[in-house]
């Protein structure tokens, strides 16, 4: 790896929090923009024009999105997205409590539902890391006896105070994402997504400005066996 990594960040949203619970929306900051993938089912009639429309009066940056009718066409969307913009060298996935050796959420669900298809695991050759333990444990976020390490607070305390990419989110607990899509407000649930992403990039920008590359505890989420290929990839 170059110096100089280019970070990619992500957040999923879900359905819930159960076993049998299901991706909805899964997206991603480049360094362009954002890569958005959203489960639409057809009985919802809300389609791609209408959720862009929204997300372009709410976000100020590029995103691209995608919508699909079925969690596994999602994950199918994402797997080749991650095959041709991420198996590189110069890029490093980053969550915010996506997965540490304590637990985390994107990941771990991520991994069910892919094997809940059969499917391939995308992120084959990726390296990654978690951004939690390193504003938990190197960055002072204490406000009077407490130290807050959700992403939220943290941004507002050390990137924006409130404002800019977090005055986009509809939302004001990530749990409303999932009430929201069961409405099918999908759009709302994507500006939140895009809000969460990028929250995610700029801590994650943040921490390579004050921060070794040791700190980030990189791991390679390649699988033992044969790249995580299922019988359906």
């Amino acid at each position: 790896m170059s110096n100089v990594l280019n970070l990619v960040a992500f957040d999923i949203e879900t359905t819930g929090f159960a076993v049998d619970d299901e991706v909805t929306v899964l997206g991603f900051a480049v360094p362009l923009g954002c890569r958005v993938f959203a489960q639409v089912p057809e009985c919802d009639g809300d389609g791609a024009g209408s959720i862009e429309a929204v997300v372009e009066d709410r976000v100020d940056t590029e995103v691209m999105l995608s919508v699909h009718e079925s969690e596994a066409a999602v994950l199918d969307a994402v797997k080749e997205f991650v095959r041709m913009r991420l198996c590189d060298d110069e890029v490093l996935l980053v969550a915010y409590n996506g997965e540490t050796w304590r637990g985390g959420f994107d990941l771990p669900f991520l991994r069910t539902r892919f094997a809940s298809h059969d499917a391939a695991w995308p992120f084959d050759d990726v390296p990654y890391a978690d951004l939690l333990p390193v504003y938990r444990d190197l960055f002072n976020t204490s406000i009077e006896e407490s130290s807050p390490s959700d992403l939220v607070t943290v941004y507002d305390l050390l990137v924006e105070d409130g404002t800019g990419y977090g005055a986009v989110d509809p939302f004001d607990d990530s749990a409303e994402a999932v009430t929201a899509f069961e409405a099918g407000r999908v759009a709302d649930v994507v500006v939140h997504n895009v809000a969460d992403i990028l929250r995610t990039q700029a801590l994650g920008r943040l921490a390579q400005r004050y921060c070794s590359k040791s700190d980030f505890q990189v791991k390679s989420l390649t699988p033992t066996i044969g790249g995580g290929a299922g019988t359906s990839g």
